[in-house]
């Protein structure tokens, strides 16, 4: 009896809260602002958890009813920072969050899902990996904070780990420096012994260093395979860094040029703004 009077008042708190919150504003949705974690503990009677899984029901039947309509839900991460508010544990709405969020979305709730999420389960280097390519490709690329986020997976004794996730922090890394200090930067990695299993990480580093984007096909491969044989050459101790160094940065893309506006368009453009 004493349950089920408790599973009433969550039941009771949720119906309260949905009935006396605002109004979402520009929304095409039948929406409703969510309460603060705080005012929802205070009447919850400790089922916070019972809750979270409440409004996480509301969340995903609102995130559905987008699907079927075309209209976009773009709430979902405010309902799983509420639902991880009043239950951290709950790992249910970090998935979702990872997976579902646009990497362009300007709406920036999810960082607080996902730091929340990486407290909680640091383990779980699937997380992280969504986290920090969000950070790093978002609206607001911080890459510094994206390689910050993946330096701890590099020496984790989680088997799982690919070995291209746990140095991907140096790619992170490596992107936000100058392009001779990012080539020297790789150079001094390939020397240490905790990075000699991940020698081949580096080709596709140093590529993307020198302004390669593209599929390695035609002029890009042999410019790739030129890569591999300098970084192979200078690991082996066949060529010294300094020689490694000035071949590497001979192999930056050109810059291209945008072509300059005919002189005689140019006069006559003049001519008619005067």
């Amino acid at each position: 009896m004493r349950y089920l009077i408790c599973l009433i008042l969550a039941v009771a708190v949720i119906a309260f809260a949905f009935h006396y919150a605002k109004p979402l504003p520009s929304t095409n949705f039948d929406e409703t602002f969510l309460p603060k974690a705080d005012y929802v503990k205070y009447v919850a009677a400790g089922n916070d958890a019972s809750v979270a899984g409440l409004f996480w029901i509301k969340g995903l039947t609102e995130l559905g009813d987008s699907f079927l309509s075309g209209k976009e839900y773009v709430y979902l991460s405010h309902v799983a920072n509420l639902c991880t508010e009043l239950d951290s544990l709950f790992y249910t709405p970090y998935y979702f969050v990872s997976a579902v969020t646009p990497m362009d979305t300007r709406d920036t709730t999810d960082y607080l899902v996902m730091r929340r999420a990486l407290r909680i389960y640091p383990e779980q280097w699937r997380l992280a990996v969504a986290h920090a390519l969000r950070l790093s490709k978002g609206p607001f690329p911080n890459k510094t904070a994206a390689a910050n986020v993946m330096r701890p997976y590099f020496d984790s004794p989680d088997t799982t780990i690919p070995a291209h996730i746990r140095t991907i922090y140096r790619t992170f890394e490596l992107d936000t420096m100058q392009t001779e200090m990012a080539v020297e930067m790789v150079l001094n990695d390939v020397m240490q012994p905790r990075f000699k299993k991940f020698r081949t990480s580096f080709y596709n580093k140093t590529y993307r260093i020198l302004g390669y984007r593209g599929r390695k096909t035609g002029a890009d491969s042999t410019v790739f395979n030129e890569v591999s044989r300098t970084i192979d050459l200078f690991a082996d101790g066949k060529i010294a860094p300094a020689q490694a160094y000035s071949h590497l940065l001979q192999l930056k893309k050109p810059e291209e040029v945008k072509p300059a506006l005919d002189s005689t368009v140019t006069s006559a453009a003049d001519s008619a703004a005067n």
